[in-house]
């Protein structure tokens, strides 16, 4: 297991975590002026700060993409709709490539319509099925390109709205189904606090590589407060809740994971209200005490 006390050189920061107090060109120079070598930025942050312009900015820096957020929301309610969703993830794999992200992180999507309160269709396994079929269809498209694609399960309190993905052992599940020799170009991201809780964990991590061949593409790092106050935007600073940070990291490790330690946090009541700076300084001590 690697030893992250005496140095941050494997912290990437998600963007998410200070998009309430600053822009992704700001957010960019403030990381880089912290030694922090590597992001994961969101589409729409992108979108504002023009793809090219992202793209020198991050090679003045000599910044890295551990990962770019998000692809996936496949579901829909009619074939229309599924073009759509295939259309818009062919777009994500561009900008993913233009940008040399590691992975594209897919949230898959679930019962469509569900995030505004109309759910389109209530039938969840029919979503399964419309998740699979635009993953396999995805998975084509980013072999021509070269952009490996990470499923992201999410935790089952999202599993009407986000992602019917929802324990590692089922991403796992579709990647053996839709890449079975293991080619790397499909994989998990895994979210710590998506996935502490799950009994299963440490022998799916297991099941999920080693050294040679691994599907652990992108691994995220928070934590899990008690009580948590909103199962959405209430992350925990790491060190901060129950989740066992290192215990988790190092069974990752021992799975063929030698990547970035992400730090993705939402937290409307917390983190999101502080100066952005200290954010990131908070990120770099935690990543080396937590970690």
């Amino acid at each position: 297991m690697r030893d992250f006390s005496s140095s941050h050189e494997w912290l990437s920061m998600n963007t998410a975590t200070v998009r309430k107090q600053w822009q992704l060109p700001q957010i960019i120079d403030e990381c880089a002026r912290r030694g922090i070598r590597a992001i994961s930025p969101w589409r729409d942050q992108v979108a504002a700060a023009g793809l090219q312009a992202t793209r020198r900015q991050l090679k003045e820096h000599g910044m890295q993409l551990s990962g770019y957020c998000r692809g996936g929301f496949y579901t829909a309610a009619d074939q229309a709709g599924l073009a759509v969703a295939l259309d818009d993830n062919r777009r994500a794999i561009d900008e993913a490539k233009t940008l040399d992200a590691a992975c594209l992180v897919l949230v898959v999507g679930s019962l469509p319509g569900a995030l505004s309160g109309k759910p389109q269709y209530t039938d969840i396994a029919r979503a399964r099925n419309e998740v699979r079929d635009g993953i396999a269809a995805s998975l084509e498209y980013a072999r021509e390109v070269g952009m490996p694609l990470a499923i992201e399960p999410l935790h089952p309190m999202q599993a009407a709205e986000r992602a019917c993905i929802n324990t590692l052992e089922h991403a796992l599940d579709l990647c053996d189904a839709l890449d079975p020799g293991q080619t790397g170009m499909l994989g998990v991201a895994m979210d710590v606090y998506h996935c502490w809780w799950d009994p299963k964990l440490e022998q799916q991590i297991a099941r999920a590589g080693d050294a040679e061949h691994t599907r652990l593409l992108a691994y995220h790092v928070c934590d899990w407060l008690t009580p948590t106050r909103d199962l959405l935007n209430d992350r925990g600073m790491m060190g901060d809740g129950v989740v066992e940070l290192k215990k988790i990291r190092g069974w990752v490790e021992q799975a063929g994971f030698a990547g970035f330690a992400e730090v993705e946090i939402f937290s409307e009541r917390d983190w999101w209200q502080r100066p952005g700076g200290e954010v990131l300084d908070t990120c770099v001590a935690r990543h080396k005490s937590a970690v």
